[in-house]
């Protein structure tokens, strides 16, 4: 299936971009991290992350679907 990633702060300079489409097998919000962390070389810890799937936060264990927007969301600072 497809899905629609979009990368913030760290991640989208670690990944090398800002989103992307991607083709997976992946069945989980968790499992969708792990592949993009390795094929990337994303160095955060998945519990140092939020998902967010159609706008939406939601748990890791989601089930993802065919054209799902996901959103993996960075600790960020401000002040």
């Amino acid at each position: 299936m497809q899905v629609q990633l979009h990368y913030f702060a760290v991640l989208r300079e670690q990944a090398g971009r800002a989103e992307e489409r991607r083709e997976t097998l992946a069945g989980t919000a968790a499992q969708l991290y792990e592949e993009v962390r390795q094929a990337h070389g994303l160095t955060l810890p998945r519990s140092m992350l939020r998902v967010a799937i159609n706008d939406e936060f939601c748990e890791w264990s989601q089930r993802l679907q065919a054209g799902d927007r996901v959103v993996f969301i960075p600790p960020v600072a401000g002040g």
